[in-house]
């Protein structure tokens, strides 16, 4: 299978800092997200309409994207939205890119939405609507896709009923969440295979964590699989404050990575991704969890991919 391009959304500014301890500066925000699309990425999955008292990293988010949105017109920056209140925050701040999300296990979406699956996607549908109506693109991520903290291995079928459900209220692409990092390309295949079944011709990301190592096997099985869709977080920073035991996502800079060895153009200046993430090394005062965050340098012929 020959492969040219593949598209990276980056989550920094949303699945990156969800989590941190201490709340990020809107400006220091600003300026990472603004590195980002300096450095070739167009697509930047930018904060969350959610309530800020659950995740107060989140509370800023339509100054986010506000400014964001200014500096670079011609940037798909997306925001998550789980119900019509979120929809209409999204809307009142301008917003012309949302993923919906929905776990596609009840125990997840009970921790994470208030509602078992069912009820979520109930909920969901009026929020598309008004979504749709108002002319703003509508993708979604499916959360819990592989593997639930709660409720153990996710049936594939079970993910491919809620992939059809999402896709009947007007979403996609459909991003397939492993939330936790504990799938393996085994069930990247075999869920892959049912949301095919199930969706003829849909089209699909990932979005994966990187908990026991598998993110990067798992993102090249998805290449195999013709995924081109994926989501990554520069240093491999993030998590899900409702699924215990997760780690970050798989690293931007690690992903391009992986792809430039292949000769997979992803649009991005890998000097510069280094530089904003030296930025976010200084920012958080730790060591980031991508791999290249430890190397001493990055191959010349990588740079320019």
């Amino acid at each position: 299978m020959t492969v040219r391009q593949v598209a990276i959304t980056d989550v920094l500014l949303r699945d990156g800092f969800q989590i941190e301890p201490t709340i990020i500066p809107t400006a220091d925000k600003i300026q990472l997200g603004r590195g980002l699309l300096d450095a070739g990425l167009t697509a930047l999955e930018a904060g969350a309409f959610v309530h800020p008292e659950k995740v107060p990293q989140m509370a800023d988010t339509a100054e986010v994207v506000g400014t964001l949105g200014a500096l670079a017109p011609a940037s798909r920056l997306y925001t998550l939205v789980f119900n019509e209140r979120g929809a209409r925050r999204a809307l009142s701040a301008g917003v012309r890119h949302v993923r919906l999300v929905v776990s596609a296990s009840d125990g997840h979406s009970r921790a994470n939405a208030g509602a078992d699956t069912a009820g979520a996607l109930r909920r969901l549908e009026p929020t598309a609507a008004i979504l749709k109506a108002a002319g703003v693109t509508v993708e979604a991520s499916i959360a819990t896709a592989f593997v639930c903290p709660y409720d153990g291995e996710t049936d594939p079928d079970r993910t491919a009923r809620v992939a059809a459900a999402l896709a009947a209220l007007g979403a996609g692409p459909l991003h397939l969440a492993d939330t936790i990092g504990a799938a393996s390309p085994w069930h990247i295949e075999r869920t892959v295979a049912a949301v095919r079944r199930e969706l003829p011709g849909v089209a699909l990301g990932l979005h994966l964590h990187d908990t026991y190592g598998m993110a990067s096997a798992n993102a090249w099985t998805g290449i195999q699989l013709g995924i081109r869709h994926f989501d990554a977080s520069l240093g491999g920073i993030g998590g899900c404050p409702f699924a215990p035991g997760a780690a970050g996502n798989i690293a931007t800079d690690d992903l391009v990575n992986l792809l430039h060895h292949a000769g997979i153009a992803t649009g991005v200046d890998v000097d510069r991704l280094v530089g904003v993430r030296d930025q976010l090394h200084t920012l958080l005062g730790r060591r980031l969890d991508s791999a290249l965050a430890g190397a001493k340098a990055t191959p010349a012929r990588l740079r320019a991919l």
